[in-house]
């Protein structure tokens, strides 16, 4: 008599369990990115309180023939602030890099200046060479200009940059702080720095104090 054969549904070949953690590893790696870009994308806009009397203007790459893109961005975003705003304190912050010709303050102060800006609103902080030092040294250099900066403080940057920007600035003493977010208008930078930016958000957080 033959034995009564069951039907068993074919299950198909387990996957090993080294291809099973990677895949979760990369899971949650994707996800992770997922939220820190969701926390870029949240700070890169326009968030004013109250009336600010100080602006600060966070410094970018300067090129040989004057700013960057970017810095440009920064400082057109700046320029149409103080239209409806011209009496306000200026800090343009940015040090000198090897590949650049003068300081990135001292590029912002001209550009500024020719664009009716008066030149004796304006402070350089040009020592600093990453954002966490543009913060630090504008601290100081207001404190020693006599500028409250607990509550009326706003910071000018491309909007990828201010939810890092906000986050260092308050861990640094600036107490709440107003932000204008620069549209990034060169395509490729707008691309690469949104990838980047979450990565530089988790450093600073870690190392930036």
């Amino acid at each position: 008599m033959r034995k009564k054969q069951y039907y068993r549904p074919y299950e198909g070949r387990k996957k090993p369990v080294w291809l099973l953690a990677l895949l979760a590893v990369i899971l949650v790696l994707v996800l992770g990115f997922a939220v820190l870009l969701g926390l870029v994308l949240s700070g890169a806009h326009d968030s004013i309180t109250g009336e600010p009397k100080v602006m600060v203007i966070l410094g970018c790459q300067v090129d040989p023939d004057g700013p960057s893109i970017l810095l440009q961005d920064r400082l057109d975003k700046a320029l149409d602030y103080l239209e409806d705003h011209p009496d306000m304190t200026i800090v343009v912050s940015g040090g000198q890099g090897d590949d650049e010709h003068i300081s990135e303050a001292q590029c912002m102060y001209d550009y500024l200046t020719e664009h009716g800006v008066d030149g004796k609103q304006i402070l350089l902080e040009d020592q600093s060479h990453n954002t966490v030092q543009n913060l630090r040294y504008t601290i100081e250099l207001l404190a020693d200009a006599g500028c409250e900066i607990t509550d009326n403080v706003i910071i000018v940057s491309n909007g990828f940059h201010l939810a890092r920007a906000r986050m260092l600035a308050e861990r640094t003493g600036f107490g709440q702080v107003s932000t204008l977010a620069a549209p990034t208008s060169h395509a490729p930078s707008r691309l690469k720095m949104y990838i980047r930016e979450p990565f530089a958000l988790v450093k600073s957080y870690f190392f930036d104090r």
